[in-house]
């Protein structure tokens, strides 16, 4: 895993790229679950596509590492 940055996602409720992959890799399975823990994106929402992005692809990667054949092309 590369290195979690510090960048504010959401300046309203001082929320940190970080904080958004790790919720996601601690167990959250969705955008809504990675907000309710966070606050990311309750306040004014400009910061909702970044933190989109950052927690689809943070779910992604937890999804790929758990299970290593979900990407494997299957024989049609």
């Amino acid at each position: 895993m590369g290195t979690l940055t510090a960048m504010y996602v959401c300046v309203c409720n001082a929320v940190k790229e970080r904080d958004l992959r790790q919720a996601a890799e601690s167990g959250c399975r969705s955008f809504g679950e990675v907000q309710a823990l966070t606050k990311v994106s309750t306040c004014c929402g400009r910061c909702e596509p970044m933190a989109r992005e950052i927690v689809d692809e943070a779910l992604d990667r937890r999804c790929c590492a758990l299970d290593p054949g979900a990407l494997a092309v299957q024989p049609a």
